[in-house]
């Protein structure tokens, strides 16, 4: 009975496992397999460009370094060495992701090669593909010099000097940190698994340099696929945490003098309103008789 009930407990369980395992891995076969197969049928063999020129790349570099000459001119493009100057390394990291590794097979890689270039190109684009090969390959090359320059010790984290003597060439660093950006972004685990996975275990089995390059290279795609489509939240951020400046007090430009105003001529004085004459409602008086010069009336007694 209670052998029953645990069952029960957990069928619910399980069954929930098995729902998330089968839209994880139908999630990450549309997101890895058929967008790519869409854009490829879209975009036509156009879209495999950066797969194509990075197989045959590292396939004209494997048959030149075939002859003394050839190696020598390889060597001196692409091959790049922790004792090197920082600045040559960095001009031969470019044509090193085309020069095969000396303890690797180069037909077997070039197969991981195409596809990883392929995939990143039909899912990112060109410029976004050139970008993370080259700054995974670049991480790798600088944090191997950095761990060389600090010696054996420190925990397992430094190197032997003699590391640095070592030929640190092909596009292994490359194809894994595309491989794991992709899968980062794309939300794949069955991809990481097999890609950051298997370089974490190389590099416990076989402790060299191109383990540790290996493990950089997944740390930073890693890194840089967490960041993807974060490009505002990150200016916002940056805006925030400089200083700013308190707003002080304008200083005011000096006023130029008014120029003098000119006399206004004198106005004339307003004119009073004139009202209208009406006609007096009065009658004059008659006028009065002449009168005499000085002398009365004379009466007729008097005559």
């Amino acid at each position: 009975m209670t052998a029953e009930r645990h069952l029960d407990r957990l069928r619910p369980a399980a069954a929930r496992l098995a729902r998330f395992t089968g839209r994880t891995l139908r999630g990450e076969w549309h997101a890895i397999v058929v967008d790519p197969v869409r854009q490829l049928a879209r975009r036509g063999l156009s879209g495999l460009l950066l797969a194509f020129v990075a197989a045959f790349g590292v396939i004209f570099f494997h048959d030149i370094a075939q002859h003394p000459t050839g190696a020598m001119w390889v060597t001196r493009l692409g091959g790049v060495k922790a004792d090197l100057p920082l600045w040559l390394s960095l001009l031969r990291t470019p044509v090193s992701l085309y020069v095969p590794a000396l303890d690797l097979p180069v037909w077997a890689g070039i197969t991981q090669l195409f596809l990883a270039f392929a995939l990143a190109e039909l899912t990112l684009g060109r410029s976004r593909t050139l970008a993370i090969a080259y700054a995974t390959t670049l991480a790798g090359t600088l944090v191997a010099r950095l761990m060389i320059a600090i010696g054996p010790g420190w925990s397992g984290l430094g190197l032997p000097a003699a590391c640095g003597q070592v030929l640190d060439t092909g596009p292994s660093a490359a194809v894994v940190g595309l491989f794991t950006y992709l899968s980062v972004i794309r939300r794949a685990p069955v991809v990481f698994t097999l890609t950051g996975g298997s370089m974490v275990w190389e590099s416990i089995a076989v402790p060299n340099l191109a383990g540790r390059e290996h493990l950089i290279a997944v740390g930073s795609a890693v890194v840089l696929g967490l960041l993807h489509g974060r490009r505002a939240r990150l200016r916002a951020l940056g805006r925030s945490l400089l200083p700013t400046r308190a707003p002080g007090p304008s200083p005011t430009a000096p006023t130029a003098p008014t120029a003098p105003t000119a006399p206004t001529a004198p106005t004339a004085p307003k004119a009073s309103p004139v009202l209208p004459v009406t006609a007096s409602a009065t009658v004059p008086a008659p006028a009065s008789p002449h009168p005499t010069s000085g002398r009365t009336p004379m009466t007729s007694l008097e005559r």
